[in-house]
């Protein structure tokens, strides 16, 4: 994924408070990755550490140095790192844009801009936008649920009764975030969030009733609009060779992270929402170091070799 120089400009927000100083030509260039540079190095001439496609941030040092190198010299060393394929130049603490970079970038078609943002606090802001922005997404087919404090995402096949189950769990008192669609993003190693499509938030399709808005017959805080996952539920048919002592800690792997899962079997008379529910309990009793199907096979062990 990536985002452009002109999303970064109108979207950002007050956040940023960027503002185009030149080079408006190449407000469609890439940036492709959320980490932002200073290109003290690369002003000097050593472009080996010159990423593409990064925002180059110009603090007082790097202002402060063009300064030194006169106008000629100063042209060519903001041409060099121009011409090496970096996304555009920010200029922080509300310094105006030196000349000869403004001439480089502008002949180069690099956008330049500016802002009234401390460097630090302008590039730990862009960061965090710029990893929202990037990154990996997928969407799937399934419900996404807050149950216990858990983001639960409900997984099976059509017609399996995710949606109904969901319901369920929100006349229970759980939050919908999702229903039918879920959008899923990692925004780090280690942290996958799930929102629902934008056409679809608050509501769900129900056969039978068709379309409801969860939000206007259960209230604001039946929903949420976003949701960190930590619990997959699968609802699978019926067969008779589930783990019934649920002694086999599965894992579903979503965008290269791995998360625990629950098989739970459909079958008529079962409430779906009870045993999500319960799934979910379970989770955060292990999460604490209780695991109760090992607790149970461990006394009956003892029992057998005590006999």
């Amino acid at each position: 994924m990536t985002v452009t120089v002109g999303a970064l400009l109108e979207t950002s927000g007050p956040d940023l408070g960027l503002a185009l100083v030149a080079g408006g030509r190449g407000l469609s260039r890439p940036i492709a990755l959320p980490r932002l540079q200073q290109p003290g190095l690369a002003l000097a001439g050593f472009l080996p550490q010159l990423h593409p496609d990064r925002v180059q941030v110009l603090g007082n040092s790097e202002v402060s140095y063009l300064g030194t190198l006169g106008p000629e010299r100063a042209f060519h060393a903001a041409a060099a790192v121009a011409a090496a394929g970096v996304a555009c130049f920010v200029v922080t603490n509300g310094a105006a844009a030196p000349a000869p970079l403004v001439q480089a970038a502008d002949a180069a078609d690099v956008p330049v801009l500016a802002t009234a943002r401390r460097t630090s606090d302008f590039i730990r802001a862009a960061s965090a936008w710029l990893e929202e922005q990037l990154a990996p997404e997928t969407q799937l087919h399934a419900d996404l649920v807050e149950v216990h404090g858990l983001g639960t995402l409900i997984l099976g096949k059509s017609g399996i009764g995710k949606s109904e189950a969901a319901l369920d769990l929100v006349t229970h008192g759980h939050r919908l975030v999702a229903d039918d669609i879920v959008i899923v993003r990692r925004i780090s190693p280690t942290v996958l969030r799930g929102r629902a499509a934008e056409r679809l938030s608050h509501h769900m399709e129900i056969r039978g009733l068709g379309i409801i808005d969860v939000e206007a017959l259960f209230g604001t805080l039946a929903t949420l609009d976003e949701r960190q996952l930590d619990l997959v539920v699968e609802l699978v048919e019926w067969t008779d060779t589930v783990d019934r002592l649920g002694l086999v800690e599965e894992r579903y792997t979503l965008l290269e992270l791995p998360l625990p899962m629950v098989r739970i079997p459909v079958r008529p008379g079962r409430s779906m929402a009870l045993l999500i529910e319960t799934a979910a309990r379970n989770h955060l009793l292990r999460h604490r170091g209780r695991h109760s199907a090992l607790e149970f096979t461990r006394r009956i062990d003892r029992d057998a070799a005590g006999g």
